[in-house]
Formats: structure tokens, C-alpha cells, sequence
């Protein structure tokens, strides 16, 4: 079949004599946008594969060979077409790739699950709105697999979802046709998607049973495909977060007083559950998760780092807002929540509680401290609010929000790698006037069993 752009224009040109109109161009030449447009209306290169009979979710597995297999494959364009009866989901891949799709509710959205692939588009991601999908993202989700979601405008169905090999000079291409769909429809099709995927991280193990060094958990926050704020910059809270943590971590491990594990030490999604999980199955004795803000435009000014502890009610409303953005991480990263566990109840768990909040507050106060000495602190540091990721009854917990991305003056020190020094010295001194005051706590074994003989 001939695919060069004189075809396609007058592909389109039919396809438009039949109601389908070309799309807008979002970051694609002009003829393959028009290619979307007319595999709409007669199927992609006269090709179309239906939905599984029985359920609205549509897997598409289109194996590469084992001889392709080496490197990821590279994702470098991705188109929309369609409207709100119809539309449909096109991306340029360097090969075909496995695919698994399903929806998720609250709110409504689309997942594509890409296995071992890097994302390398010529336009950014989101807010593109076209048809049914509002907005979309994409990035890496966890090892060996990327993921992109669709943001719908309300409940949709997944027509088909198929995978093309390469034609001539055409590359292979992964195709998704959403269709609109009722309310209670699209719920019992979430309901019988048996595997939403979620972030599988394995929790790294403790060193050895008998090592007495407290191990210390810290949460770069956001990360693969939910990269956090940008204040309007170039820069991504996710990548921030991670330099200042990788930093912290080796401070902290040349002490040789601790044990130091990462929620994620890469670009990579972790689900905020697994985070905490991460902390209660190492055993931590402190969770220190690392943040930056933004306000939104025309919202004021602000500067500066802040503390904050869990608490079921917020100290002000910025801490409340703050802790509802920071816990919508997992509705970003297309995570199914409805098999989230429920709180852990009782009263043994009640008193462990109200003990780690308490560490956690006099850690919260020894770090406010240590950062005012040494770096621009908000003029009401330390706060709390009902942030999900410090959720662990028994482990004392922290958020530290960095800075504002949003202020310049924040944003250079945040990329800077003299402030990211001396911002963590002042963190490193925290964790170490925290675990001294707790006597007959294993920081002190650790360090009594170091002492040289007289």
C-alpha cells in the first residue's frame, strides 16, 4: 500500500467526505497528522483488531523478536486524533513492543503499560486535550516498564489497542481507539480488570540481623512518569529531590553509624503505599521524604524550606493543600488505590503511633534547627499536615520541602550543587543529634562497639 503523503492527503480527503475531519497538529509533520486523521475513519492500514469478547479491556501483545531485544524501545512520537464519538491514540515506535491497557476509576482515566521503553517525544506531555482525553503523561513506571496515561473526560471504553510492525518506511506504531461508554459500564469493566498494575518495587533487605545500625529510609519524592512540580521552569521537582537524597545518603553512609536505604535511587515511579512499605519492612528507625514546592501563578510569593509531620488536621490551609497535591501521586501515575489495605486498627497500634509521633516531632524540631543555621527556612517552618507517605504507625517520619520552585531565588539554590552540600550537612547533623539524644537506642550500641579498646 503507498504510504507517502500525496496517499495520505487523499486518504484524508475521503475520510473527511465522511464526517472525520483532520485532526489539529500537536507535535507531529503535518501528513502524519493527517495519517491519523484517515486511519480513524478506514483502520490503520486497512487493519483493525477488536476487543476481547466480554470486557472492554483490550491487551495488546505484539512480541519482538529475541534478536531486537537488547536495547528498550524508543517511543519518539505520539499523535491524537479523533473527537468525542471517537478518538484515537497513535505513537511512532523504533519497534513493537508488548502493551497492556485497562482503565481506571475516581477519576476517569486510561493506562498503557509499554514494556521495557524510553520515551523520547519531540513535544512535552499534557495538557493536550482532543475528543475524549483531556490530558496525558507519560515516563517510567518501574524496572523493565514505562507508562502512559490518558486523563478522560468521563467514562470511556477501550475499543481497540493493537501493535503494528514496521511497513516499509513507515515505524511500528502502538494504536489506541477510545469510545465513549456509561458510568456503571465503565465500572464493572475496572471491576473485572483482575491486575491494575502497580509499582512492585522489592523493598532492599537489612545487611545482616545482627548489625545494630539504625537504618534510615530516605523518599526522593515523585519520580518516572509523575515528575512532581516545575514552578513553570525547565527543571523537574523528581530529578532535584533525587540529587539532594543520593547526596544525603552518602553523607550519611560515611559516618558508618547508619544504614541507608532509598525508596528509589533512579527515575522511576513509586507508588506512595510502597514507600511506606519499603520503610516498615527495613525496619527504620527514621523516614525522611524529600520535596519541593510551588505556588501557582498570581498566588503570592514564597521562600524558603519547611518540616512537616503527620497529623489527621492540617496546622494551616497551605500545609492541607499542600499534603492534598502531594497525595495525589498515585491518580497521576495511573496506580489502581481500591486494593490499598485499610489503616491498621487498635489499640496496640495506637500507642505505637502516638510514640512515633512523637520522635517524629523532635526530629521535625532538631532538623528545623540544624536548617536555619545554614539555609533559608519558610517564616512558619515547621508544619503538619495528613500527608499518606508518612503513614507508618511505627516508624518516625518527615517531609521536607526543599524550597519553592516557583521563586527564582529558591529555584537556583535548589540547582545548585554548593546549597544541595550544605543543605544536607545541616540534614546530616539532624540525624545525628537525633539519634544521640535516644539513649540506649542502637545508634549508641553502634557507636560504643566502634570505640578502640584502652
Amino acid at each position: 500500500m503507498d504510504h507517502t503523503p500525496e496517499h495520505i492527503a487523499a486518504s484524508v480527503a475521503a475520510a473527511s467526505g465522511s464526517g472525520i475531519l483532520p485532526p489539529r497538529r500537536l507535535s507531529a509533520p503535518r501528513w502524519r497528522v493527517a495519517l491519523a486523521a484517515a486511519v480513524l475513519g478506514c483502520g490503520l492500514f486497512g487493519l483493525s483488531t477488536p476487543s476481547p469478547a466480554g470486557t472492554d479491556v483490550a491487551p495488546a501483545a505484539h512480541a519482538p523478536s529475541p534478536a531486537t531485544t537488547a536495547q528498550p524501545v524508543v517511543a519518539h512520537d505520539l499523535l491524537l486524533a479523533g473527537d468525542a464519538q471517537r478518538t484515537r491514540l497513535v505513537v511512532d515506535l523504533n519497534r513493537a513492543v508488548e502493551v497492556r491497557t485497562f482503565t481506571l476509576a475516581d477519576p476517569y482515566r486510561v493506562v498503557v503499560d509499554l514494556t521495557d521503553t524510553v520515551f523520547a517525544m519531540s513535544g512535552e506531555a499534557g495538557p493536550q486535550r482532543r475528543g475524549l482525553v483531556s490530558a496525558y503523561r507519560y515516563g517510567v513506571f518501574a524496572a523493565g516498564k514505562a507508562r502512559m496515561v490518558l486523563d478522560a473526560t468521563g467514562p470511556v471504553r477501550i475499543d481497540k489497542a493493537f501493535v503494528l510492525d514496521p511497513v516499509d518506511d513507515q515505524p511500528a506504531r502502538l494504536v489506541v481507539d477510545l469510545v465513549p461508554t456509561d458510568a456503571e459500564t465503565f465500572r464493572r469493566t475496572v471491576a473485572r480488570a483482575t491486575a491494575a498494575a502497580q509499582a512492585t518495587t522489592a523493598a532492599p533487605a537489612p545487611e545482616t540481623a545482627t548489625d545494630a545500625r539504625p537504618v534510615i529510609v530516605l523518599d526522593p519524592g515523585h519520580g518516572g512518569i509523575d515528575s512532581g512540580t516545575t514552578g513553570y521552569s525547565r527543571f523537574a521537582e523528581k530529578n532535584i529531590v533525587l540529587e539532594a537524597a543520593l547526596t544525603l545518603r552518602d553523607k550519611l553512609e560515611k559516618t558508618g553509624h547508619y544504614r541507608v536505604v532509598l525508596t528509589r535511587s533512579t527515575d522511576t515511579f513509586i507508588a506512595l503505599g510502597e514507600r511506606v512499605r519499603i520503610a516498615r519492612k527495613n525496619r527504620a528507625a527514621l523516614f525522611i521524604s524529600l520535596h519541593a514546592d510551588a505556588l501557582a501563578r498570581n498566588d503570592g510569593q514564597a521562600r524558603g524550606a519547611s518540616v512537616y509531620t503527620l497529623s489527621d488536621t492540617a496546622s494551616d490551609a497551605d500545609a492541607a493543600h499542600l499534603a492534598e497535591q502531594e497525595n495525589k501521586a498515585d491518580l497521576i501515575a495511573g496506580v489502581d488505590l481500591s486494593d490499598e489495605p485499610d489503616e491498621v486498627a487498635g489499640i496496640l497500634v495506637d500507642l505505637a503511633q502516638r510514640e512515633t509521633r512523637s520522635f517524629s516531632a523532635h526530629f521535625a524540631r532538631d532538623l528545623v534547627q540544624e536548617l536555619k543555621r545554614t539555609v533559608r527556612t519558610h517564616r512558619t517552618p515547621l508544619k503538619s499536615a495528613g500527608f499518606r507517605v508518612l503513614r507508618a504507625h511505627d516508624v518516625p517520619s518527615v517531609l521536607v520541602e526543599l524550597g519553592y520552585m516557583s521563586s527564582a531565588e529558591d529555584l537556583k539554590q535548589l540547582t545548585s550543587s554548593e546549597w544541595r552540600d550544605r543543605v544536607t550537612d545541616a540534614m546530616a547533623g539532624a540525624v545525628d543529634a537525633f539519634f544521640a539524644t535516644r539513649a540506649g537506642g542502637p545508634w549508641r550500641a553502634a557507636r560504643a562497639e566502634q570505640r578502640p579498646a584502652n
